[in-house]
């Protein structure tokens, strides 16, 4: 397997795509052998994170390094479409509306996050958070998109319902926070913190950040399990 950077599974359960970002591509495979099945070339630079619609026809990537998105049909395993941003952004994870009329992705240059049409891939808007808008993880009771702000230390919240920023969590001291996921119960929200060697739990109600675990060095990404749904569509935080 080469150049393994984020796994997911198409909603079907038939194949699991490996993301290869140094190499620019989307390898499908066989979901229990991970025997390759198809290699998909995609047209930009640093692909990494991935979310599907809410039908699983589709699915929509981020590219870092060249400030794309590309909209695959997962059945023919074809690129069909490019959404260029504004010029030098670097999107990030990408998360699904709990209705599933847009995507929300995150962006770390431009320190927000986009709004993108889920039928017909397109910016609808976009949500100032802050420096280095990074994860995105949605709440328990599908009302609030948690957004990692790791370039300053806090997490923003928007409202899915106006699609505006409702509070600004700063963690005391600063901090890194990046990837992770939301507690079964709703109540906590766990970050790595990537630069700071630890990892955080946030309180969901209030913001107040419960614990600073010291971990090793660089962590990235932080998988909160089990999870409810029915399936787990990989990476983190991603279930239906």
């Amino acid at each position: 397997m080469a150049d393994p950077y984020n796994l997911y599974f198409t909603p079907d359960g038939r194949r699991a795509i490996v993301v290869a970002e140094r190499l620019r591509r989307l390898d499908f495979r066989e979901p229990h052998t991970m025997r390759l099945r198809h290699t998909l070339h995609v047209p930009c630079q640093g692909v990494d994170h991935v979310d599907f619609s809410a039908d699983g026809r589709f699915l929509l990537a981020s590219c870092e390094f060249s400030g794309h998105l590309v909209h695959v049909d997962v059945a023919r395993e074809k690129v069909v479409g490019v959404l260029g941003l504004r010029s030098g952004a670097m999107p990030q994870d990408v998360k699904l509306a709990p209705d599933g009329s847009v995507f929300y992705v995150a962006d770390m240059a431009s320190n927000g996050v986009w709004v993108v049409d889920a039928a017909r891939p397109r910016v609808v808007g976009f949500v100032p958070t802050g420096k280095g808008a990074h994860g995105l993880y949605a709440s328990r009771d599908s009302r609030r998109l948690f957004v990692s702000n790791r370039g300053e230390g806090s997490i923003s919240v928007i409202s899915f319902a106006t699609r505006k920023v409702t509070a600004t969590w700063r963690l005391p001291g600063g901090g890194s926070p990046d990837m992770g996921g939301v507690s079964a119960d709703g109540q906590v929200l766990w970050l790595s913190g990537r630069y700071h060697a630890e990892v955080y739990a946030i309180d969901t109600r209030t913001g107040r950040l419960r614990a600073r675990i010291p971990v090793g060095r660089g962590p990235h990404g932080l998988c909160v399990y089990p999870q409810p749904g029915r399936y787990s569509l990989g990476h983190t935080g991603v279930f239906r």
